[in-house]
């Protein structure tokens, strides 16, 4: 039998974070903690342990360099294969299409959520045989090009939440992925080749905002009998181009 005390603290623990929630569609800016708190009328240490959990569900992140929050891109997650119009994927998509015209492959937007990617945007290849690539759709970080990207230019408690969390295969080398997430803040790109998809191979560079933190990750995939290594070390410099477009575009 539920203890109905334990149940009305839950469910009114789950209320007040949804009260946090809705501060930020009152307000189109981020918010302290103190307003945040001052806004639904919650003690500071309350509000900040429920944003704790907001923040580690990946619903609210903080300003680089800031105490300022605002809303998480899990908020996307919510909202599946809805077209979504925020100032990133627009910026991008002209961008992402022409990529995708250069390279004939189809091409990915990606961001973090928590210890998670989420595809925001994608623009498919015209092959008949190519990568699809469905919007919202949410993949892990410690495989594949776009999440070690991801990864690599994300702060160390994000990798250890990785190890912490994930279930990760019993033959995963943590010092193997710490040597490969070196490499690609080394060489600016990562590249994979069937880690994620039997089939698939992909490369991907990161797209950092205003705060020099890295945002998203841009990458290009395909089938790996037409998108070899060959083709994909050819692809690099035009994918590392577009990213720092898209970079200095946000950067503004």
């Amino acid at each position: 039998m539920a203890d109905n005390t334990t149940t009305s603290t839950t469910v009114r623990s789950v209320e007040r974070a949804l009260d946090i929630l809705l501060c930020f569609a009152k307000s189109p800016r981020e918010l302290s903690l103190s307003e945040i708190a001052r806004e639904v009328g919650l003690h500071k240490s309350t509000a900040h342990r429920l944003l704790l959990s907001l923040q580690a569900k990946g619903f609210v992140r903080k300003q680089a360099g800031s105490d300022k929050y605002i809303l998480g891109w899990s908020i996307l997650e919510l909202l599946g294969n809805v077209y979504l119009s925020d100032e990133l994927t627009t910026l991008a998509l002209p961008e992402m299409t022409k990529l995708r015209d250069i390279t004939g492959e189809t091409v990915s937007l990606y961001i973090r959520s928590g210890i998670e990617r989420i595809r925001i945007q994608a623009v498919e290849s015209n092959e008949p045989i190519r990568n699809v690539a469905a919007i919202g759709q949410t993949y892990p970080l410690y495989i594949g090009a776009s999440g070690k990207v991801l990864l690599a230019f994300a702060d160390e408690a994000v990798v250890d939440e990785v190890f912490l969390r994930e279930c990760l295969p019993q033959d995963f080398s943590r010092t193997e992925l710490l040597q490969q997430l070196d490499k690609i803040r080394s060489d600016g790109y990562a590249m994979s080749i069937q880690e994620r998809d039997l089939g698939a191979s992909a490369i991907a560079a990161p797209v950092f905002g205003r705060n020099h933190e890295c945002i998203a990750s841009l990458s290009i995939s395909g089938p790996v009998s037409r998108f070899t290594v060959d083709k994909m070390n050819q692809c690099v410099d035009v994918l590392c181009t577009s990213a720092a477009w898209l970079t200095k575009m946000l950067s503004h």
